[in-house]
């Protein structure tokens, strides 16, 4: 596949992601009043985008989404480090674009910077416990999983850790960055976002050095039989 569609994939797909999340938001909040109800309708819109995203675009470029499952594909030695620096930009720059593109679909300013703050440290260990789980399920290689399949235990993981942890999962830094550019239901605070992306980093790190424990354990196990 060229790298200029695989790019073009990364940058849509997470455009479309952020979109769904932004978008639906500020639906719920024109629905009703309801915070819990809001809360469900952003998590349904948003499991149904990743489910779809991911079977339609993971031929194309794998359906990343997601800086930091690039750079663990990039610790796996799956992309080369130029490819994935194609795509964190395009990640980021579809994130922020997906922001921008549900304002105008909601006749709201293009452009305005959230001013939801997220702090304290029961968000951030949240967000380490949501990419955590993510990444483990996207790299679980001890088991054969089908596209469809793995979309599928994505999208159940990002909708329930949506009600389980506090910090209602964002689990990807591209997403965090492009809600900051978002005065909504969605949004997060720029003095948030630091810290959130860290927090997720810190995950993704803490689920790559499980899994590669798991696949030494299962190698060692074949050998010794």
């Amino acid at each position: 596949m060229s790298k200029p569609i695989t790019l073009l994939a990364e940058m849509l797909g997470t455009m479309f992601l952020v979109l769904a999340v932004v978008g639906s938001g500020i639906m719920a909040q024109l629905l009703t009043t309801d915070v819990a109800l809001q809360l469900l309708i952003n998590a349904a819109a948003t499991i149904a985008m990743l489910y779809l995203l991911i079977n339609l675009l993971a031929p194309l470029s794998g359906a990343h989404f997601n800086p930091v499952v690039t750079m663990v594909q990039m610790m796996k030695k799956g992309i080369s480090i130029s490819l994935g620096f194609g795509y964190l930009v395009s990640q980021v720059s579809g994130a922020i674009l997906g922001s921008l593109l549900a304002h105008i679909l909601f006749d709201r300013p293009i452009i305005a910077l959230s001013t939801f703050d997220r702090s304290g440290s029961h968000l951030l260990i949240a967000e380490v416990v949501a990419t955590f789980g993510l990444v483990v399920i996207v790299f679980a290689d001890w088991k054969s999983f089908k596209v469809r399949q793995r979309a599928s235990l994505i999208s159940l993981w990002i909708g329930s850790a949506y009600f389980f942890t506090s910090s209602t999962s964002f689990a990807n830094p591209a997403v965090t960055i492009g809600r900051l550019f978002t005065d909504s239901f969605a949004g997060i605070s720029p003095q948030s976002v630091p810290a959130f992306v860290a927090a997720q980093v810190v995950g993704a790190l803490i689920a790559w050095g499980v899994l590669a424990r798991v696949r030494t354990a299962s190698i060692k196990a074949r050998v010794s039989r």
